[in-house]
């Protein structure tokens, strides 16, 4: 329940985003006349920056629909570490350069945004052992390449030839991910040994005997109409020589490393307090991820007290329900009773894109405006197997195509009926893609601002859409009611089991037992749950404390503004700052209220 192409990009890890609160924002007066010269300077400096990305992150670059480095892997070498963090300690000091009073107060958040986003790329060289836990289950070159290809245009023969140089350079790059991986060896961060297990059948499944079934080789089945038949015939042979003798073998020789020397040494607990330097570097995550000065051992508090109060809940729509037995009955009625299961995958996408069409109309009783940007249910690959969470995939930054919600079809099995309503909520709308095509579509702000992501907001918005699903059509019975407070409790379980795994001692089996036995979800869906908030510490903790700050924006309106109060502007005051950290959001709502207080009233 993530946003896939917020994961792609190496830069994740190093782009952190803002840890302390935005008070220089907060404080500062408004400006009749910001000057034009250095407004010019800092747009000229957004423009630079954003260059720079493109270039530098060219895999990213295809997800945003830029391609003019189609034909480019990015550099993923400690040299081009180095680099990147001399280029940002240089753009800083540009940066501080702009008097910051002479700006707009639009600009001013921009300015802020992208100062402390500065920062925290330049802080994040004071944890190396962060960038070498480079590949799970959950994510990675191995499931990421795939879906670079796939993102890849194969309109023009032009297209496709760069495509295939960018097949070419594979190989090099996964020797920089093993030289990556080497490192973290020798620094004693390796990731733990949960979070690898299916990733060499993940590789196994993509190296099929007959290339031209393998998921690498899907972009070559749809070359462009306009290319010749003969040429395209040559193209895709050519797609499948290079599949067989490029990536296939380094594909190989990243499973054998993964298989043989690197999850041999992996810990069986992948604590961040039993890494060198673990501690800190978590409390540095649980900072980035929330957007705020929350300690580890508060976020636990909050998570405690959330499950305890959703468990309340969901043990009142059992009794709605009518069942008589005990809430473990009723959990194990719920996952085993066939009504609640569909026969295959396709039903299952069905299912999903039926609750579209029910949602969708309903979508202008709660927003003034919705995005132009249309979306799909897409099945995730099979290769990345059931444990592979549901997910949302953002248009490119330029529009010419779809959001696509990724569901899982191979988890059929263990996927109930009664949870789709909340997953669709959060994945697609009004959850991940409503907020990440309307950000798309905010022309007056920085490209760097539109696709941002911030793991508080973005995560906090789709937990908080989930809220919002009975207004929407659904959750029409107890059954799906509970589903989503069973998704709800989850997110608060997280915000319990990732502090208590990484600062507080919890063991594996000890997280896994708790969050079942509280969230009544079955243990093959909390295994690995659990294990990919060992590989991917801290950022679970987005979700929970993004929503309670948006519901507590809103209730805040709604007391300051009684009657005036519109939960449809409300809602494009959240979404039209863009992604911000959850300070400039909340300093943005305080500004709506003390406007929405003065607007004439509508006639």
């Amino acid at each position: 329940m993530t946003t896939r192409s917020h994961r792609r990009a190496r830069h994740g890890l190093a782009v952190l985003w803002a840890l302390a609160a935005l008070c220089a924002l907060c404080s500062s007066p408004a400006l009749a006349a910001p000057d034009a010269g250095q407004t010019q300077r800092l747009h000229a400096l957004f423009d630079a920056d954003w260059e720079w990305r493109m270039r530098n992150f060219p895999e990213w670059a295809t997800f945003t629909g830029d391609h003019r480095y189609g034909d480019q892997l990015e550099d993923d070498s400690k040299a081009a570490d180095a680099t990147r963090v001399a280029r940002n300690q240089a753009l800083l000091a540009e940066l501080r350069g702009i008097p910051r009073d002479q700006l707009s107060n639009a600009d001013r958040v921009s300015y802020d945004m992208l100062v402390r986003e500065t920062q925290q790329w330049v802080a994040g060289a004071a944890f190396p052992g962060l960038n070498t836990l480079a590949i799970s289950a959950e994510s990675g070159l191995h499931n990421e390449f795939p879906e670079l290809l796939g993102a890849s245009p194969v309109a023009t023969e032009a297209d496709v030839r760069k495509m295939l140089a960018r097949v070419a350079r594979f190989p090099a790059r996964v020797e920089q991910l093993i030289v990556r991986l080497r490192d973290g060896l020798e620094r004693g961060w390796v990731m733990p040994r949960a979070s690898l297990a299916r990733v060499p059948a993940q590789i196994d499944a993509q190296l099929t005997a007959d290339v031209t079934q393998s998921a690498l080789y899907a972009p070559f089945k749809r070359l462009g109409s306009g290319i010749a038949p003969a040429d395209r015939a040559r193209l895709a042979a050519d797609g499948e020589r290079a599949l067989r003798e490029q990536v296939y073998p380094a594909m190989r020789r990243l499973r054998d490393f993964i298989a043989n020397d690197y999850a041999p040494r992996a810990p069986l607990d992948g604590a961040m307090s039993r890494y060198p330097g673990g501690r800190a570097a978590y409390d540095f995550l649980v900072r980035r991820s929330t957007t705020t000065d929350l300690t580890a051992a508060e976020v636990h508090a909050i998570g405690q007290r959330e499950v305890t109060r959703l468990r309340a809940e969901m043990e009142a729509q059992m009794q709605a329900a009518g069942f008589t037995g005990s809430f473990t009955e009723f959990v194990a009625f719920l996952n085993t009773d066939p009504r609640f299961f569909l026969a295959d995958g396709e039903a299952l996408l069905t299912r999903y894109r039926d609750i579209a069409k029910r949602v969708d109309p309903e979508l202008p009783k709660l927003f003034a405006e919705l995005p132009r940007t249309p979306y799909g249910v897409r099945a995730i690959p099979a290769y990345e197997g059931p444990g592979r969470s549901d997910n949302y995939s953002r248009p490119p930054l330029d529009g010419s195509g779809p959001g696509w919600f990724n569901a899982n079809a191979a988890a059929v099995k263990i996927r109930p009926t009664w949870t789709m309503d909340a997953f669709f909520a959060h994945e697609a709308v009004p959850g991940h893609h409503l907020q990440n095509a309307r950000a798309l579509e905010l022309k007056g702000l920085p490209a760097f601002r539109r696709s941002a992501w911030t793991p508080a907001y973005g995560e906090g918005w789709a937990l908080y859409a989930e809220t919002l699903g009975s207004e929407l059509g659904l959750y029409n019975d107890a059954y799906s009611r509970f589903g989503y407070l069973q998704l709800q409790a989850l997110r608060a379980a997280r915000l319990v089991v990732d502090t208590g795994i990484h600062a507080l001692g919890w063991q594996r089996e000890q997280a896994i037992g708790w969050m079942t036995e509280r969230t009544g979800i079955s243990r093959d869906i909390i295994e690995p749950q659990v294990d990919r908030y060992y590989a991917w510490p801290g950022q679970a903790l987005a979700y929970m404390i993004g929503e309670l700050k948006i519901i507590e924006l809103r209730d805040r309106a709604k007391t300051a503004l009684g009657e005036r109060f519109d939960i449809r502007r409300f809602h494009m005051a959240v979404l039209d700052g863009g992604p911000v950290p959850l300070a400039v959001l909340e300093q943005s709502i305080d500004d709506w209220i003390a406007a929405e207080r003065v607007r004439p009233a509508a006639r």
